[in-house]
């Protein structure tokens, strides 16, 4: 593991959540939510960010899913908020379009140290398989809140739900990389401010 990593534990009456996040990994990905497509979409986030990520959450999806989405993204949050250190020569900024078979979003983001999040898209569906389409929602406020970075989601077009969400997991796991990365020519924190 680099040094660019963090462990988050976090345990509520409605879960109990174990998360570790490298960002300077391979991809791999050891993922188990109770929840199979957001496994699905945390893997695919894995495996483009070029993270290493495990994931072991036990919650009330007897209730529903939306406690344990919510709060790995809370995890996931803190997990890069913590990995990512004093930022000292970080690119801080990240965006990427990607299309998804008929889909297009983009995905973009700054690890500002301050929290906002837009997200200008609707999904058709109302499920995707069993998983409600408003937990994507969900899950990335929770990120950006908890990273305190500012994110932004788009839907230029598409139809299909899976593949939407599919496309906000790719690209945003594809900002992050870039966001995350380090500049050899930054020297210090990429901000005029001398923080974030």
């Amino acid at each position: 593991m680099s040094q660019r990593a963090a462990t988050i534990q976090r345990t509520t009456g409605e879960t109990q959540i174990e998360l570790t996040l490298d960002l300077d990994g391979s991809g791999k990905a050891s993922i188990d939510t109770g929840v199979g497509f957001f496994n699905h979409m945390l893997e695919l986030f894995t495996k483009h960010g070029l993270f290493d990520l495990t994931v072991k959450a036990v919650g009330d999806t007897d209730v529903d899913d939306h406690h344990t989405v919510e709060d790995t993204g809370i995890c996931l949050g803190q997990a890069i908020r913590q990995a990512v250190g004093d930022k000292k020569g970080i690119t801080r900024y990240g965006s990427m379009t990607l299309p998804m078979e008929e889909t297009l979003v983009t995905s973009a983001l700054d690890l500002s140290g301050r929290y906002w999040f837009v997200d200008s898209y609707e999904i058709p569906t109302e499920k995707i398989g069993t998983f409600d389409s408003q937990l994507v929602e969900v899950f990335w406020q929770a990120v950006a809140a908890n990273a305190l970075m500012n994110l932004h989601l788009v839907l230029h077009h598409g139809k299909n739900s899976h593949h939407i969400a599919e496309g906000f997991f790719k690209a945003t796991a594809r900002a992050l990389r870039t966001a995350v990365s380090i500049d050899p020519r930054q020297t210090g924190v990429p901000s005029s401010k001398g923080v974030l």
